[in-house]
Parts: structure tokens; C-alpha cells; sequence
């Protein structure tokens, strides 16, 4: 097992992306910290790793507030050890165009997304700098690459994680700490459901045919999963990738090559 009682605290855990990294560092042997902003929601995902004779607990967690964050982390660490893992996943996607984006959205969508990762990122290098190890996960984008039209919140924010990436990669890699970004393309998670009928509007499309549109684009031919995401995680987060720090990795099929 390749994160054998390794303590790994996963924002946004309770589904989707975040969900699948949770099952998977457990399977790999993490004891994990499934938050969300309601307990409730991660429990489910709790009951599952447990049921599959792994480690967890849930709980609620608002990712924008910096004292809920740090008081959830003293918490973490009491019932399950000092963290050695940090996935910085929750996140919020708006597409709209950008002469109606209402300062709103904009603000939402950096608060949650930037600012998140962030308060996260703080929280986690503050208890892994002393001891001299530690790996950071921040979930960025293919659109942290590559800009989109009527995504320009999203985009903005994906991309202010990769530069924080690089920026923490270099800060702390002399104190023992990797820091890398997954950037994911197109995953029909319940957030992309909620978008799919915006997207359509975009791109002149039925809803029906999204899908196979953003499939034509990909040269491995179809869309990014959340196992892929959760493989990448498991990798980045264990000992197999200890010489690599501060990149952000794509899972986008050959979409994005940069």
C-alpha cells in the first residue's frame, strides 16, 4: 500500500472528483479526512471506505473560512495524527458570458476556488513545515491552461492555482514538502450536469450532444474520469513521485499538451 497510515485531509470530498480520491487513498492505506461543507454529505462516502475495511471520518468544512479550516485541522490531526497529505479539491464552476458575469460570481468563484486553496494550503504547511515533511494536491484545470470563452472566472481561478503551485512548490521544497496541481480535463461530474445545459447554449448544441462534441475534441477519444484523477492523486501523493514538485499534471486525454 502505497499510503500506509498516511493521514490525508481531501476538500470537496463528499462526490464527485474528491469523492474518488478519497476511495482511493484509502484503498492505498490512508487514514482519511473526507470534508465537505456538510458532514452530513461526507458521511456516505465515510461508510463506503469503511465498509471496505479502510479509515475515515467526515467532516464539515466551509473551505472559505480560514478559522473553520484551522480549527477542523487541530481536529484532524487529534482523532487521526498529523496530516502528512493536504488535496485542495473543492471548487465551483460558473459559465456564463463574460458581459453578464456579475462581480457576484466572479467574487464566488475566486473565493472558493483561489482563496480556498489558499486557506487550505496555509493550514496544511503550517502543521507539515515543522516537520519537515508533507505533500500539498491543488486542483486546478485544463482551463488553468488554456483560457475558455464565457469561463473567465473559472479560468482566472484555475489559473491563480497553478502560479500558487509553483510559487509553495519553491517556498517549501527545502523544508521537505512537494506541491504539484492535477489538471483534469472534462469529468461529467454532478457539477458539469449542473452545466451542461449553459454549455449547450454556448456551443449551439442540443444537450444530448455535449457529449459526444467534447469527445470529438479529445484524442484519446473519450472523457476524463474521476478514477483517472484519483490514480494521478495516488501517485503525486506517494513516495513514487518524491522528486517531483511544483508541476501541474494533465489528465486531459492529449486536449492539452503544454
Amino acid at each position: 500500500m502505497r499510503l500506509k497510515n498516511r493521514v490525508a485531509v481531501v476538500t470537496g470530498g463528499a462526490g464527485g472528483i474528491g469523492a474518488e480520491i478519497c476511495r482511493a487513498f484509502a484503498a492505498e492505506g490512508a487514514w482519511v479526512a473526507v470534508t465537505d461543507l456538510k458532514a452530513s454529505t461526507a458521511e456516505s462516502v465515510v461508510a463506503e471506505i469503511r465498509e471496505s475495511g479502510g479509515v475515515g471520518e467526515a467532516w464539515g468544512l466551509d473551505v472559505t473560512d480560514a478559522r473553520a479550516v484551522e480549527s477542523a485541522s487541530d481536529e484532524i490531526e487529534r482523532r487521526l495524527g498529523p496530516i502528512d497529505i493536504w488535496v485542495n479539491n473543492a471548487g465551483v464552476s460558473i459559465i456564463t458570458p463574460f458581459l453578464e458575469c456579475t462581480q457576484e460570481e466572479w467574487d464566488l468563484t475566486q473565493r472558493v476556488n483561489l482563496k480556498g486553496t489558499f486557506i487550505g494550503s496555509q493550514a496544511a504547511l503550517r502543521r507539515m513545515a515543522p516537520r519537515k515533511r508533507g505533500v500539498v494536491l491543488n486542483m486546478s484545470s485544463q482551463s488553468g491552461k488554456v483560457g475558455a470563452s464565457q469561463y473567465e472566472a473559472y479560468c482566472a481561478s484555475k489559473f491563480g492555482i497553478i502560479g500558487l503551485t509553483q510559487s509553495l512548490a519553491l517556498e517549501f521544497a527545502s523544508a521537505g514538502i512537494r506541491v504539484n496541481a492535477l489538471c483534469p480535463g472534462v469529468v461529467f461530474t454532478a457539477l458539469w450536469e449542473d452545466m451542461l445545459d449553459d454549455y449547450a447554449r454556448k456551443r449551439s448544441l442540443k444537450p444530448d450532444e455535449v457529449r459526444s462534441y467534447l469527445e470529438g475534441r479529445i484524442p484519446l477519444g473519450r472523457l476524463c474520469t474521476c478514477e483517472d484523477v484519483a490514480k494521478l492523486a495516488v501517485f503525486l501523493a506517494s513516495d513514487d513521485a518524491c522528486y517531483i514538485t511544483g508541476q501541474s499534471v494533465n489528465v486531459s486525454g492529449g486536449a492539452v499538451l503544454d
